[in-house]
């Protein structure tokens, strides 16, 4: 009998260990109305299941986060009394938050926020004052005064949307040396040089999308030679082949998310992220509207293929996010209030929901994960 009850004692704690092991943390951001905190919650990949998200920092509107590189730390783009910035949080080995860092951005509001992968400096794009600004970081992770860069002029293609600049999303070059940040009211990737030793950064050069299309984010190829830039307006994805060497950014091909005849049963289309799968081959979009991931194969080098849309089980994906390993993918429906998680097959690069595998957070804007 007392065999039995340990060997059974030895079964349980195994099988929670296993658990335990198998689950990711996610930092949750929101926006809008409701965007009133980052939540947390766990996911247990054995058992598909989400643990019930809680508010873990109370803040207005944090609607994109970001992880540094080389501390365990994670900064937010949002409000607070009458102005915006970026605050930094410590996280705790219980995966809680602890400000450490706040600083102003004299611009107003960012959209979205990406650190050097030194972990020296701290981008943010803010949409609608049309500027990027460069945030000092000092070896605690702690914001220092920023510099302000303004974009300048607009394509006018669609006058609602791009009668003047809307910087969308800022990040740097896998090998640091450039920023790239795609502007939707300019039809273009506006590339910086990074002097870091001046901490600033010098108007390199741009690359060119196609007219009205509305550059909104991008991420570059798993090799570093090809950048995959969404284009929110007609909702495309854009490959240009990249030089490192030269910053130079050059068009290869671009490829519909949608058909014409999935896109006409909606009032609104709008392209929102783009993800590359840790092992290359994959990439995969979200549509707002048609609520759905459009997943591509790499066919040949900078060519593209629809392989699936898969629907997200939610409204208004914003932001979706790849487990780290590659082997979930999670998407927020920012209307529903909803996150749901789509299992990956590795082999093919497909999506297939999991019964069950949503949560409710409001108005979720962001996702990252914990890796520590």
């Amino acid at each position: 009998m007392i065999r039995s009850t340990l060997l059974l004692l030895t079964f349980i704690s195994g099988f929670i260990a296993s658990l335990d092991a198998a689950k990711l943390s996610l930092f949750i951001g929101t926006s809008g109305s409701n965007g009133d905190g980052i939540y947390h919650t766990f996911f247990h990949t054995e058992l598909k299941k989400f643990t019930n998200p809680t508010r873990i920092a109370e803040i207005n509107s944090p609607n994109f986060l970001t992880l540094h590189p080389n501390l365990n730390c994670l900064y937010a783009v949002c409000r607070w009394d009458k102005t915006a910035g970026v605050i930094g949080y410590y996280i705790s080995d219980s995966q809680e938050l602890t400000e450490f860092t706040r600083m102003e951005c004299p611009d107003g509001m960012g959209c979205h926020l990406a650190v050097h992968p030194t972990g020296r400096f701290l981008l943010t794009a803010q949409y609608g004052a049309g500027s990027i600004a460069l945030y000092p970081l000092d070896q605690s992770g702690n914001l220092k005064k920023p510099k302000i860069i303004k974009h300048n002029g607009g394509s006018k293609v669609f006058q609602n949307r791009q009668d003047r600049p809307h910087p969308h999303w800022s990040g740097f070059s896998p090998c640091g040396n450039y920023a790239l940040i795609p502007d939707l009211g300019l039809d273009q990737i506006v590339i910086y040089k990074l002097v870091p030793e001046e901490m600033k950064l010098i108007r390199h050069g741009i690359a060119r999308s196609k007219a009205g299309s509305g550059p909104r984010h991008m991420r570059f190829s798993k090799d570093g030679k090809y950048i995959y830039l969404l284009n929110e307006l007609d909702l495309t994805v854009t490959t240009f082949s990249w030089n490192p060497k030269s910053g130079v950014a050059n068009p290869i091909s671009t490829i519909q998310a949608l058909t014409e005849t999935q896109k006409e049963n909606e009032s609104f289309n709008s392209a929102a992220e783009i993800l590359v799968h840790p092992s290359g081959p994959y990439i995969y979009s979200s549509n707002r509207g048609h609520d759905s991931v459009t997943v591509y194969a790499e066919k040949e080098a900078g060519m593209l293929e629809v392989i699936q849309v898969q629907p997200i089980r939610g409204a208004f994906p914003r932001n979706i996010n790849l487990a780290p390993g590659g082997n979930w993918l999670f998407a927020c429906g920012q209307h529903s209030g909803t996150i749901g998680a789509h299992q990956i097959n590795r082999n093919t690069g497909r999506l297939t929901y999991q019964k069950g595998a949503t949560t409710r957070v409001p108005d979720p804007s962001c996702i990252v994960f914990s890796t520590r």
